[in-house]
């Protein structure tokens, strides 16, 4: 039976140009904006596209006229591919933007692909991430009239090492520097309370993946000044989860920071702008003397290690 295993993610834009597409697609998904009523969604898309567009595409122009997202993950799917000897197909799906799942299902269609591992690359489960894009997937081969066996993972954050891959993204960031010397904030990416409320685990989810690194950094012998979580990427008016990384920051006396992105694989206009640019300039003018961001697990050989595991546990 031909095996191929397919990466999900959120996807970014490829280039200035899909800047449009991308929020076009992410705010037209149920799951983003939870309208019983299509039209609606659909206007309210329109709005918010228009009113983030040329805006967005300032962010991407500041970080190299496009999303990294895809090329990392390019880069994964390479390792992985080898790493498993060739012997499986591996293939990657953006939720929002090329290559999407008809593209890469249809791909895997032609191939005579019969068995599909979806691994979402969100380590923390949430409707809005990793349900959305198993669902567009298999929405997708339905619809095209593909019917392989689908066997999927919802989360992976107690995975040893996986974990191993963040301890050693943060020793790389602290560098000679003694851990006690600053504070630690894990920041995730934000999800509207109302959501949560109705029963997303993520939060949850988030809350248990902080208190797990806590104890491995114990473990390890790396003592921070403090250790804290934080919520990221607000979005409109509603209560979203809180605490906000700014007001986490403003409550810190110590101003040495490391912040870890605790809810994203792979780097995106989330870590390499609003970390590394917009709230590294907040940090200036809240006096912070040194404010640093770890770099997401991207193509690194103990998260090439951690999917391979993923893998072979599922088979």
């Amino acid at each position: 039976m031909k095996e191929a295993i397919v990466l999900l993610n959120m996807g970014g834009p490829n280039n200035l140009a899909e800047v449009e597409t991308f929020l076009t697609n992410m705010f037209n998904d149920p799951a983003i904006i939870r309208t019983k009523s299509s039209l609606m969604r659909r206007f309210i898309a329109g709005v918010i596209t228009l009113s983030r567009a040329e805006k967005s595409q300032e962010i991407y122009r500041q970080i190299g006229g496009k999303s990294p997202i895809v090329d990392l993950t390019k880069s994964l799917v390479q390792k992985l591919a080898v790493a498993l000897n060739d012997s499986v197909m591996v293939d990657f799906v953006m939720r929002y933007t090329p290559p999407m799942a008809e593209e890469v299902v249809l791909k895997l269609k032609s191939a005579g692909v019969q068995k599909v591992y979806l691994i979402p690359l969100y380590p923390q489960y949430s409707s809005t991430t990793t349900q959305s894009s198993i669902d567009d997937f298999e929405m997708v081969s339905r619809k095209i009239g593909w019917f392989p066996i689908i066997v999927e993972i919802k989360h992976f954050f107690t995975n040893h090492t996986y974990n191993s891959a963040l301890l050693s993204l943060i020793k790389e960031c602290l560098n000679t520097n003694n851990a006690d010397e600053f504070d630690l904030i894990f920041s995730a990416h934000g999800l509207p309370q109302k959501i949560v409320d109705d029963g997303d685990p993520y939060q949850r989810h988030v809350s248990a993946h902080v208190e797990l690194l806590k104890n491995l950094l114990i473990e390890e012998g790396i003592h921070f000044k403090g250790i804290y979580l934080a919520y990221q990427s607000k979005v409109g008016p509603m209560k979203w989860l809180e605490p906000s990384l700014e007001s986490a920051l403003r409550g810190l006396e110590n101003k040495k920071v490391i912040i870890v992105p605790i809810a994203f694989t792979i780097d995106n206009s989330e870590t390499d702008f609003e970390l590394s640019i917009e709230y590294a300039e907040i940090a200036h003018e809240l006096g912070y003397n040194d404010y640093r961001v770890c770099r997401c697990p991207n193509d690194h050989p103990l998260f090439v290690e951690t999917l391979k595991a993923l893998y072979e546990k599922m088979r």
